[in-house]
């Protein structure tokens, strides 16, 4: 497979200019590249919203015995920029590649500002991607337009201090709570990729994070892992829909960005390959670029194709002795295919819930046109919502999964089992 040569372009052009960008949305940013010259027109969508059940009762953050590797000299660059401590990794350096920003080239928001829905309406498409995060009452809109610029966005959600991140070489949006062991991290780009995933690194100690898996790979925490926040890649009718009253993250960020294009257009072709990626690709039928919804729950882990939940709209699951559903529903335009991130084809939204309620397990079908539980024939949203029936009002409880492109959670969780169907 060969990665098409005009997006290559687009991208250095891209990293080029973003690599000028300033570090700190106080100061004046230098204008980035303009890859894509045609305007956002985004196709509407026809889903429900979702929510993130509020990690109260979250796990601490892992409290592991890290394996340490020999000491060796670290990625180039990285000690000039960085005060580390890199004799302190589990990670091989030679799989640390440059991804052509340096330290903070892509900036995150570090004091994003929200607007209301009807504001943002004006702006955004119905098909749209978003993330969702919602914690208590409080729920928030991470508007795809404006984090692949940005990759972080340290925020507040319902008081809880909470990072919003999104790898857009690996269509990775995931969650994490910043308070770890006892102090709010703030966290920041290295510029530096593993297999072709976002390494992050939180201000306060320098640590170097993967944002695919949370865990800690250089630093004074190496071997600890972050806590997931359930957050939910879903369309701006989703979110509106749900939250008339909810908070969207506002193209004013003190950055002159082209929010609404896509530098990465073409990019989601299961035909193509994956960029800067060093790996083995995994072997089996599902393509690499393939798009599945992971879930990880006591060292078992599950990717479900999106082709294949396509077609069957529903799955009943067990992992890690978890009973779950996974709720897949059209209406989502991909964020990384067309010139406009709007204006992607739709490849739906995939959501994944408890499937216990009251007590009870239940059992879901999908009958051609809804979404049912066998034991009370209620029906069901994409979001988790009885919409009608004896459990009319009810919602599921969110189980935290992620979307990836198969080769980038392959590359960290090899023993995936992949869902094929019944």
């Amino acid at each position: 497979m060969r990665f098409p040569s005009s997006l290559i372009w687009i991208i250095l052009l891209t990293i080029t200019v973003s690599a000028c960008a300033t570090t700190n949305s106080t100061s004046t940013p230098l204008p980035p590249a303009d890859p894509a010259t045609e305007e956002v027109s985004p196709p509407e969508d026809t889903t429900a919203p979702t929510e993130a059940a509020a990690p109260d009762d979250a796990p601490a953050p892992a409290e592991a015995t890290p394996t340490l590797l020999p000491a060796e000299a670290p990625p180039p660059g990285a000690e000039s920029q960085f005060s580390t401590d890199f004799s302190k990794h589990s990670v091989p350096y030679d799989e640390i590649l440059s991804g052509g920003p340096p330290k903070d080239g892509i900036p995150a928001l570090d004091d994003p500002q929200f607007i209301t829905v009807e504001e943002a309406n004006e702006w955004l498409e119905s098909q749209e991607p978003i993330i969702l995060v919602k914690i208590g009452d409080d729920a928030q809109a991470y508007p795809l337009q404006i984090l692949m610029w940005h990759e972080i966005a340290n925020a507040t959600v319902g008081d809880v201090p909470v990072t919003v991140t999104f790898c857009p070489l690996c269509n990775t949006g995931i969650s994490f709570e910043r308070t770890f062991d006892g102090q709010v991290l703030d966290f920041g780009t290295t510029g530096r990729l593993r297999n072709s995933n976002l390494i992050m690194y939180d201000r306060q100690t320098e640590t170097w994070w993967q944002q695919a898996t949370g865990e800690a790979m250089a630093g004074e925490y190496t071997g600890r892992r972050l806590t997931p926040v359930p957050s939910f890649m879903i369309s701006w009718e989703d979110f509106k829909t749900a939250y008339p009253g909810g908070k969207v993250l506002s193209k004013e960020t003190g950055y002159n960005r082209s929010y609404g294009r896509n530098p990465y257009g073409g990019y989601d072709n299961i035909n193509s390959s994956p960029f800067l990626f060093s790996g083995e690709l995994p072997e089996g039928d599902l393509p690499p670029m393939a798009r599945v919804l992971t879930v990880e729950i006591d060292d078992e882990a599950v990717g479900y194709p999106y082709q294949v939940l396509e077609e069957v709209h529903v799955v009943n699951d067990t992992v890690g002795g978890t009973d779950l559903v996974v709720i897949w529903d059209a209406g989502t335009a991909s964020a990384l295919d067309a010139g406009s991130v709007a204006g992607g084809r739709d490849v739906g939204a995939a959501v994944t819930f408890s499937r216990e309620v009251d007590g009870q397990t239940l059992t879901f079908t999908f009958d051609g046109e809804n979404i049912l539980d066998e034991q009370t024939e209620s029906v069901w949203n994409v979001l988790g919502q009885a919409v009608s029936g004896p459990l009319a009002g009810s919602q599921l409880t969110p189980i935290t999964s992620i979307n990836h492109f198969w080769f980038s959670w392959a590359a960290f969780r090899p023993e995936t089992r992949i869902y094929e169907g019944e």
